[in-house]
């Protein structure tokens, strides 16, 4: 059988869902450790400043490169790319087991973000290339349940690995020597379907059809960031402080990210404005009962709420996404669909910063802010230009 004719099964789908988990660990895994590795640095100057954007450079990285990653996912291979990101990936997360410069651990993190957008770029245009319809939208459904989880994983794991040493936690990132050459022997370079463009060159990308979209993925990157960025410090001003207590609100943030993945397996069937609308309602009416909240009881059911809303948001916009483009263009388009995701996220803390002018008393009205966005969001969702529609599927005709 050629590589062209074959298919793609369970191993090719947990390798493709564990590769997309690697770029959360570099988002969360630093987290826990991040003050003791301040306080290492204590003597170097702006180490202060230098050390929260060793947390938050990789994304920022992504957030700018990985158009650039899907750009040469489609004119070189997918698999090459995400070969040698891999390969980036453990030599620049495993560096500062060594490196006794904060300056050198931030450029470090810059090389991660690279390696990063190359791995996440790869495996959501490989989900698109290897699987169709059904098959395909389970499957990134099951990836928003890996990373989600994961998530929760690694801040554990970090936390637990820092607690003598915070360098311990960047052995973790050996993970990209462990799985690159399973990669290397199970997956392939596919081609393109039948009746597909095949040449770049001629074909144009639909920028009409997905710049909505990735402006909406931006905006699913802020939401996905608020509860676990600002819970904690919602929770100070209830005089909850306990870190079980905290450490269990964001389970429950967690756990309604993936019921919502899962449910996007079951309402898959309706109209993607409609489920976009249900999403944005869900994350608007969790962040105003945040807002809103007396008691630790109440936020937790907030932010139960508020996941569930991001579970079913980033499915749909991925699936939608893909199914504009072709194979010749699904780097590019998963590209700026990472690039935007992560943008999302890397500006999120700086929105509410600026709502709530840097003062944690007025958090609750900064979010109930960013409730309202949402809610509205929600109701211009319905909005969204018919044009929207698989690739190749014939203009709805105007009832």
């Amino acid at each position: 059988m050629s590589r062209a004719d074959r298919q793609a099964g369970l191993p090719q789908s947990l390798l493709l869902l564990l590769g997309s988990c690697l770029p959360v660990l570099g988002a969360v895994l630093l987290a826990p450790v991040l003050p003791r590795m301040q306080a290492h640095f204590a003597d170097t100057p702006g180490a202060e400043v230098l050390a929260p954007i060793a947390l938050t450079v990789p994304a920022l990285v992504i957030a700018l490169l990985a158009p650039f990653a899907g750009l040469i996912a489609d004119r070189v291979g997918r698999k090459p790319l995400l070969l040698g990101s891999m390969v980036l990936y453990a030599a620049c997360g495993l560096s500062p087991l060594w490196l006794d410069s904060l300056v050198g651990i931030v450029a470090s993190r810059a090389g991660l973000g690279l390696a990063e957008a190359g791995i996440m770029t790869c495996c959501t245009t490989l989900m698109g290339d290897y699987y169709q319809g059904a098959r395909r939208e389970r499957l990134f459904a099951l990836q928003m349940v890996a990373t989600s989880f994961s998530a929760a994983v690694f801040i554990a794991l970090g936390g637990a690995l820092g607690q003598d040493d915070w360098r311990t936690p960047f052995v973790l990132y050996a993970a990209g020597l462990l799985f690159m050459p399973l990669m290397a022997l199970l997956l392939w370079e596919p081609r393109a379907r039948e009746g597909e463009p095949q040449n770049l060159a001629v074909e144009r990308f639909p920028w009409g059809a997905l710049l909505p979209l990735y402006g909406l993925t931006v905006l699913a990157g802020i939401s996905l960031f608020i509860v676990p960025v600002q819970a904690g410090f919602l929770l100070t001003l209830l005089h909850v402080d306990a870190p079980q207590q905290i450490g269990m609100t964001m389970g429950a943030n967690q756990l309604g990210v993936l019921a919502g993945a899962l449910a996007f397996r079951i309402l898959a069937g309706l109209r993607r404005p409609l489920l976009l609308c249900l999403a944005f309602a869900l994350a608007g009416l969790g962040g105003l009962l945040m807002a809103q909240a007396q008691s630790h009881a109440l936020v937790i059911v907030a932010v139960l709420l508020n996941g569930l809303g991001i579970g079913l948001m980033l499915p749909t916009l991925i699936t939608w996404v893909m199914s504009q483009v072709s194979f010749s263009l699904r780097g590019r388009a998963a590209g700026g669909f990472t690039a935007a995701l992560f943008a999302g996220e890397f500006v999120s803390p700086l929105v509410v910063l600026g709502l709530n002018a840097g003062q944690v008393a007025e958090l609750p009205s900064a979010l109930a802010l960013v409730a309202l966005a949402q809610l509205a969001l929600a109701i211009a969702c319905l909005a969204l230009p018919r044009l929207f529609r698989p690739l190749g599927a014939p203009v709805p005709s105007v009832p």
